[in-house]
């Protein structure tokens, strides 16, 4: 594998819709972020990973109140290396992320602030994968059998194509800005794939059909979508299921509190 130079790693921390999330609630703490989990906040585990994937990569946290972070020892440790910058998280993704990349220096890896089980290998993985295939976007993906193999009850929902069911992994590169062509279908963030009429304009009817129907290899698809964004849009799957698994619920928190131990 070619060594790259390392990619500026985005962490997407922001509230959704600016609700107290559930979990932080139970916890009795301001942000999800900050929910304790294997002995340090949240996003303490996803910070320490991307602090060890590269020596040097620069890494912005996307939150709507960086306050909230000053006493997690990860920032404190990341910002006194002259690593770690804040923006301002703002009413979407897709405009977290712009927002965000102004900071930045390409390409950007983006990852989430409840992505507790990634793993600097698959960071590596996925920067090594766009830059060595001339991609402009790669989408981290792993599959149901590598899911339910690390887990069981690791993640119930999964995009059915012809080939292989699969789920995301809260793992995303984009090489440059024209790479944003390809997400603006999630502009004003929202439950994007429970909102059909969102889904025929971001991706045509056509495309639509064809994955409804189970007619579209994950390959096939990632082909239809680089032709109708005009980039070119690629898969990574991991073997990891793991890496599919983030903190979203109670059951998730479960499931991720054990892998952490395990792996200790």
């Amino acid at each position: 594998m070619t060594e790259h130079p390392a990619p500026t790693i985005l962490v997407l921390a922001g509230k959704r819709d600016g609700k107290l999330d559930p979990l932080a609630e139970r916890a009795g703490v301001c942000h999800k972020a900050v929910v304790p989990i294997g002995g340090r906040p949240l996003i303490g585990h996803v910070l320490a990973t991307l602090e060890q994937a590269w020596a040097d990569a620069r890494i912005i946290v996307s939150i709507h109140d960086p306050a909230i972070l000053e006493q997690v020892e990860e920032v404190q440790r990341l910002r006194a290396a002259g690593r770690l910058e804040m923006a301002k998280a703002q009413h979407g993704i897709v405009e977290s992320v712009e927002e965000a990349s102004k900071r930045a220096e390409w390409p950007l890896l983006i990852t989430t602030g409840d992505n507790a089980l990634t793993t600097g290998n698959a960071l590596r993985a996925l920067h090594a994968h766009g830059m060595d295939a001339g991609a402009d976007v790669v989408l981290g993906l792993a599959r149901r059998e590598d899911i339910q193999a690390a887990h069981p009850d690791g993640q119930y929902g999964f995009y059915q194509f012809k080939d292989m069911a699969i789920s995301n992994c809260n793992l995303f590169w984009l090489r440059d800005p024209r790479a944003f062509s390809a997400v603006e279908a999630f502009r004003s963030g929202g439950q994007f794939f429970k909102n059909r009429s969102r889904i025929i304009k971001a991706f045509g009817l056509m495309n639509l059909i064809r994955f409804l129907l189970k007619l579209e290899t994950v390959d096939g698809a990632m082909e239809r979508l680089s032709k109708r964004f005009g980039v070119k849009v690629v898969a990574h799957r991991f073997e990891d299921g793991r890496l599919a698994i983030d903190v979203d619920n109670e059951r998730t928190y479960r499931v991720t509190e054990e892998l952490l131990e395990a792996a200790i």
